[in-house]
């Protein structure tokens, strides 16, 4: 598991030293700096399948332009990264875990600014330490639509769910009988132990009698999704809907939830912004599946901004879910020169320990101007 992420010139932060515990909480201000985090995390996992040719600036995970983009406006000197007091254009990356800090130094050449690839000055040897299962799943996730990709290469072979979900439906597709373990993943109220019917089960926690069916288009590279609803709201249980018909939120939560229930200890889960599309009960569900998926072992990275999903977390903590201790919960906000970050503690009830202004505190702010 990392504990620590260092940036060194990297986007926002000319040196940023941020803790990190299996549940990682990325909350506030818009172009504060949260999906930089994320981005450093998976320019290392992508650069580690490349690894002869240095930090690799667009891949499959992330595109973050050319070495231009990605250095600091106002770089700093790296002596604690190259070992020289030289004051020399680098980006650099600490990744620390239970064993000894890793330092991935990538070079930028005032040369070839557009280049895409940094050349790497130190952790060229490391990347096995970066190559464990993991998923990463963008804001920009599946949208309904009536087909989705079937590559065995990508969702069977190397159980990747893909950047948007779009691998999801083929994963599921293939892998449905596959058991959730016994833990805090598997739903007390789902059929059976089987990842199909444990996905519908935390699926209907967003959407009450759903369920889903996936199935491949015979002589084609796509398969199919369909939703069915138990006959509930008057809806005719015994047809299949296309994910066309039922609006955005069940199809962009999907990928979350199969992400979430196929964790493994050691894994590690990046989320941006799993609220998206979710009424405000379903988003404090969604907390509770990703608190779940800490609870088994996995560790995860999330990129937030709601309140829900923050007193989700909050109750598994209290409700002893989740231990305190493996909660970090971080406030970006902008300085006028890059960004700041705010670490409020969290106590075995729930209770922070600091509400900065900021936080999460705009329905106070709207109350008060109802109020005055």
């Amino acid at each position: 598991m990392i504990t620590r992420l260092t940036l060194v010139n990297f986007k926002a932060f000319r040196r940023l030293e941020l803790p990190l515990g299996p549940l990682t909480l990325l909350t506030g201000l818009n172009s504060s700096g949260k999906s930089s985090v994320l981005q450093a995390l998976a320019l290392l996992l992508q650069s580690s399948n490349n690894a002869g040719r240095g930090l690799l600036l667009n891949g499959e995970l992330v595109e973050l332009g050319s070495a231009r983009d990605v250095l600091h406006d106002d770089f700093g000197p790296a002596e604690e990264l190259t070992g020289s007091g030289a004051f020399a254009p680098v980006v650099g990356f600490v990744v620390e875990a239970h064993e000894a800090p890793v330092r991935f130094v990538g070079r930028y050449d005032p040369e070839e600014p557009d280049e895409d690839v940094m050349e790497l000055l130190t952790g060229a040897g490391s990347w096995p330490f970066l190559r464990g299962p993991f998923q990463y799943l963008h804001a920009d996730r599946i949208t309904p639509a009536v087909t989705y990709p079937r590559s065995r290469q990508v969702a069977i072979d190397r159980g990747f769910l893909g950047v948007r979900g779009e691998h999801t439906v083929n994963f599921l597709r293939h892998y449905g009988e596959r058991e959730v373990p016994d833990g805090p993943l598997r739903h007390p109220d789902a059929s059976s132990p089987q990842l199909r019917d444990q996905t519908v089960a935390w699926m209907q926690e967003l959407c009450p009698g759903v369920n889903l069916q996936a199935d491949a288009i015979e002589g084609t590279d796509y398969v199919r999704l369909s939703y069915g609803f138990g006959g509930t709201a008057g809806i005719n249980a015994t047809r299949r809907r296309r994910p066309t018909n039922v609006g955005f939120g069940l199809t962009y939560a999907l990928p979350i939830v199969v992400a979430c229930l196929t964790a493994t200890p050691g894994s590690l889960i990046l989320l941006e912004n799993p609220e998206a599309h979710l009424h405000p009960k379903g988003q404090t569900r969604m907390a509770a599946l990703i608190s779940a998926a800490t609870a088994a072992g996995a560790q995860l990275v999330v990129e937030t901004h709601s309140d829900h999903v923050l007193n989700g977390v909050r109750i598994a903590v209290k409700q002893e879910a989740l231990r305190p201790e493996d909660t970090a919960i971080h406030f970006f906000r902008g300085n006028g020169s890059g960004a700041e970050v705010i670490t409020p503690g969290i106590d075995k009830d729930g209770m922070l320990a600091q509400w900065p202004q900021g936080f999460f505190d705009e329905w106070e702010n709207s109350l008060d101007q109802l109020l005055d």
